[in-house]
This record gives C-alpha cells, structure tokens and sequence, in this order.
C-alpha cells in the first residue's frame, strides 16, 4: 500500500469521527428539546453557536497549519472537540448548552482546511479531487451512523451518556494521528523514492511566514469562492442541523423512523462524494480543470435546488423521503470539486483558503440554522424553510459558474513570492 493512502484512511476516519460528534446533538435534538425545555428558536441558537464560532475560528486555525504543519494543529483540534463532545452530556439548561456548543465549534474550527493541506502536500493535483470525495465520504458515513448510534445509545444510556462515549473515540484517534503522521512525505520512514516522484516537489511545505492576507482577498476568484459555498451552505447545515427535527416534527415520522431515513440521506451523501470524486478528476481530464470544475458544481447545485423544492411541495410522506433523500447526494456531488479548487488556487496557502471558503460556508450555516427556527415559529410551516434553502443553491450554481480555478491566488500574489 502506497503510504499516501494511509494518509488518506487516517483522514477518512477523522472524517467519520468529525461528523459522527458534530451531527450527535441533532439526532438526540427531540429529546434533548423536551429534556432542557427548549423552543425551536432557542434550539436554533444552540445549533447555531456551533456554526458561528467554527465559522470565526475557520481561517486562523487553517492558516496556522499552513504555518505549523497539520500534525500538531490537527491534534489540538481532535483533543479540544473530543472534550466539549463529552461536556455537551452535563449541559443543564439554553445558556450552558449554548456555551458549550460555542466553545465546540471553536475548537473544531479548522478541521477541514487542514485536512485539505495536508492533500495538498501528499497528493499530486490529478488525485486531490478523488482525496477529497474520499474524505467528504467520510463526513457523510459519520451523519448516516450518527443517528444510527445515537438512539440506540440515548435507549440505553440517556442523551447524556451518548455525548461522553462519542468524546472518547475523538480521544484515541489523536494519540493515532500524532504518533504516525508527518507533514512532508519525505519526513516520513520508508516511503519510496518513486512514491515521492509521484507526489511531487513540496510546494505545500509549512511557510512559517504569515499568509499574505491583503494579497488574497483583492482576488475576485476568492470572492466567488466565499459567496458560492456561503450560498450552497445553507442546504448543507439544513441536513447537518434541522433535517431531523423536520423529519419528526414536519414530517410526523417516529424516531426511529427519522433515523433510518436520516441514514439514508447520508449514505447516499456518501455515495455521491465518492462518484463525484472520480467523475470530478475525469472531468478535469477530459475537459480542462475550468470546465470540468464549472460542469460538475454547477450540475449537482441546480439538482439539489430542484429536489428541496419538490420536498417542500409535496404533501406525500414516502415521495418526500426519496426527494430529500435524494437532495443531499445530487447536492454533495460538488464537494470533491469545489475542494480541489481551493488546493487548486491555493498553493501553499490551501489551509488559509479553504479556512477561508468553509468560513464563508458557516456565515450561511448559521443563517440557516438560526433562521430556519424563526421562519418556523412565526410561519408554523417546517416546509417554508425548504423553499429559501432552495433559491440559495440556485444562487450558489450561478456563482460556481464564474469561478476559474486555473488561476492560482499564490501566482498573483506578489507577497508570496
């Protein structure tokens, strides 16, 4: 095995880890809502604490790895997170839980953007868009299982306990990650010469320089990034935060019936991220790395726009299921590809522009998930929601298709040189 892939199993599996922690407090969120008595505006704000200090955190904590490396940035990252997973189960009431969820998002601010920066040091450009469907892969499993284990866990332990076993999966992966990974694959015992031939010259070492800030945000391709992902965000926290609740209290469907059709949207998330991985890396084979970028994200938007709006519309319990479903891997098939164009862009600053991109994602996110309980209480429709949700994926396809990512940010940034 290629010590490259080894890399990319440790990533997947902090993929799986990072979403199965993140997505927990949803799927205990019926219980959790009766338990500490909280309305659906409150239980936006907790939701949405999370997102407004990952989306604060997301740049610096990128561009400190591109400054220190992924090895020990991610570990602080995994112990931090692991610890406020496990203090979510002590929480007492709307003011602990949100502090709690705030300080979670902090720490788990980062997560991706280093993930992203360490493929750009251990993959060659034609494998990164592949990496990261791998790693999206990932984030989905972990949504599928975590409903899956959650109510089972919440059946025999009470939602509390749930939140103290999941903190300490966080825990041993990071002793893993700090015991075996380096940040340049020439750091690493017995990788072979041809194996680094393949990967390349490291271009994406750690600069120990501060990103040039002024530089990379005077780039409109940067600006269509943030908008494109802040946009298309607001599908993505809808499935991470509010599709369960939508499901029970929207929808009527028991909780372990929410469960299994929670499961369902997130493997096909999981399916989509995999196919899109390839067919993103076969586009930009076949097509040039603009058009095949464009076709793929611009595609997979429009879809999922179509596919929440027909949910909102349809009054059919089994036809909503297949639509939102189906919403979330038409959807996820532009993650692989919107990714690999931040390390397409990015060089040697990828952590700092994808921390920026994903930051832009939880602005909208937050929006979202705040928002969504607004609309909620004053509409009494959880159908409403879906109708916004869909009119900013549009905007998001229309962004996408702006964007150029055969113009690197780093060659046209004269502080980098």
């Amino acid at each position: 095995m290629k010590t490259r892939n080894i890399v990319l199993a440790l990533l997947v599996l902090l993929s799986v880890i990072t979403f199965l922690d993140r997505l927990a407090i949803a799927a205990a969120g019926p219980l959790m809502q009766r338990d500490l008595g909280l309305d659906p505006k409150q239980w936006g704000w907790v939701l949405g604490a999370f997102v407004l200090a990952y989306g604060v955190f997301e740049i610096p904590t990128g561009a400190l790895g591109d400054r220190l490396g992924q090895r020990r940035v991610i570990t602080r990252i995994v112990l931090w997170w692991s610890a406020f997973t496990a203090l979510t189960g002590v929480a007492s009431g709307f003011v602990p839980l949100l502090a709690t969820r705030f300080l979670f998002g902090a720490g788990e601010a980062g997560a991706y953007p280093n993930m992203a920066g360490s493929v750009a040091r251990w993959f060659p450009k034609i494998e990164r868009a592949r990496a990261q469907g791998f790693i999206w892969a990932g984030s989905r499993a972990g949504g599928a299982l975590a409903p899956l284990m959650v109510v089972p866990l919440q059946a025999h332990f009470g939602w509390r306990g749930s939140f103290w076993l999941l903190g300490a999966i966080g825990l041993a992966w990071a002793a893993a990650w700090w015991w075996w990974y380096r940040d340049l694959p020439e750091q690493k015992d017995r990788i072979s010469k041809a194996e680094l031939a393949e990967i390349g010259a490291a271009d994406n070492a750690p600069t120990h320089v501060p990103a040039p800030w002024g530089g990379l945000f005077r780039k409109k391709q940067l600006w269509l990034i943030l908008g494109m992902y802040g946009t298309y965000a607001w599908s993505s926290w809808f499935y991470f935060s509010w599709l369960h609740t939508y499901l029970v209290r929207g929808r009527g469907f028991s909780e372990g019936q929410m469960a299994a059709i929670t499961a369902l949207a997130f493997v096909f998330g999981a399916v989509a991220n995999l196919a899109g991985g390839y067919v993103g890396d076969f586009a930009v084979r076949r097509m040039g790395v603009t058009k095949g970028r464009r076709l793929i994200g611009c595609t997979s938007l429009s879809g999922g726009a179509v596919l929440l709006l027909a949910t909102a519309l349809t009054p059919d319990q089994t036809t909503a299921t297949i639509l939102i479903s189906l919403g979330l891997g038409v959807t996820d098939l532009m993650l692989p590809s919107a990714w690999a164009i931040c390390v397409d862009i990015g060089g040697r600053y990828t952590g700092t522009v994808t921390g920026a991109m994903n930051s832009a994602g939880q602005l909208g996110g937050f929006l979202c998930t705040v928002l969504f309980g607004y609309i909620v209480s004053l509409s009494g429709s959880y159908h409403l929601p879906l109708v916004v949700i869909a009119a900013m994926l549009t905007v998001s396809a229309v962004l996408f298709s702006r964007i150029d990512p055969s113009r690197p940010l780093i060659e046209e940034t004269p502080e980098a040189s």
